[in-house]
């Protein structure tokens, strides 16, 4: 069995076991986790499936939220299912997880249970006041595999949501965010059906999120979420916000990334950082 969200672990120690070599890669790395280092004293591995974006960012925002946001709060939240069927016949293509070829009314409600399930476990979480206690009820959260797929499946459908929404806004004329154009631009996502079929079903079977849908993963949450890109190291790209003109009162999560593709977490922040 796999944990996963690992203990955490000092966060030189862990750069030191994995970077040991002289190539410009090892000591780029080696300075990039340094440069974490000032902020944060310590790092979490994150399991390595295709999950990997959606289990740290989730973690992250578990672990430090003290209030349901708003757009949980909301009346129609867990009809969201029920509404985008009744609009978008190709949803019913949509692939729960190991269980390909539902029919319309199965996926709207096992949907709707993910929903419901998010909301609920957030509600939860949100209400612990004890830093420790909190970190402890997003641990056992996260070693229960049902229930963790479970919360990437509703993550996932909030992303096709927030897509409808965006590219509908765009063309009746009304402002979008840049990366909602790159989001269509590309040949296998002109709309939110290809986008379905082309990416998110794909997302935690035979692939991750790709650079543009963690712009659409924040925009579902609206949190911004910030990268240490360790390979982009002494670039503007070292740290990458996502979105990267972020809206004031959203909260922050932070994330490490190596290449990318797999995504682990900085925990501890330094006490100088924190005055």
């Amino acid at each position: 069995y796999k944990l996963s969200v690992s203990p955490e672990m000092d966060i030189m120690e862990y750069c030191r076991r994995e970077w040991r070599g002289n190539t410009p890669a090892a000591k780029r790395m080696r300075k990039g986790y340094e440069a974490v280092a000032q902020k944060f004293a310590s790092i979490r591995r994150i399991r390595g499936d295709n999950y990997c974006a959606f289990r740290a960012t989730l973690f992250q925002a578990l672990s430090q939220t003290t209030q349901l946001p708003r757009w949980l709060q909301s009346e129609d939240f867990t009809m969201l299912p029920e509404n985008l069927l009744s609009k978008y016949d190709w949803i019913k293509q949509w692939q729960l997880r190991q269980k390909p070829g539902k029919r319309m009314g199965e996926i709207r409600d096992e949907i709707k249970e993910y929903l419901i399930l998010l909301r609920k476990k957030w509600k939860n979480i949100s209400e612990i006041k004890g830093p420790l206690e909190k970190q402890e009820a997003c641990d056992k959260l996260f070693k229960n595999e049902e229930e963790e797929y479970s919360l990437y499946e509703a993550l996932k459908f909030l992303m096709l949501n927030t897509a409808i929404e965006l590219y509908n806004a765009d063309k009746s004329g009304r402002r979008v965010p840049v990366f909602s154009w790159l989001l269509f631009a590309r040949d296998t996502s002109s709309n939110p059906c290809q986008l379905m079929h082309n990416h998110l079903n794909h997302i935690g079977h035979s692939g991750g999120l790709e650079q543009v849908e963690m712009f659409l993963l924040a925009y579902a949450l609206q949190y911004t979420i910030q990268v240490y890109r360790l390979y982009k190291y002494s670039t503007d790209e070292f740290i990458t916000l996502y979105p990267n003109d972020p809206e004031e009162d959203w909260p922050v999560v932070t994330l490490i990334t190596e290449d990318d593709r797999h995504y682990n977490i900085p925990v501890r922040m330094c006490q100088e950082t924190m005055l």
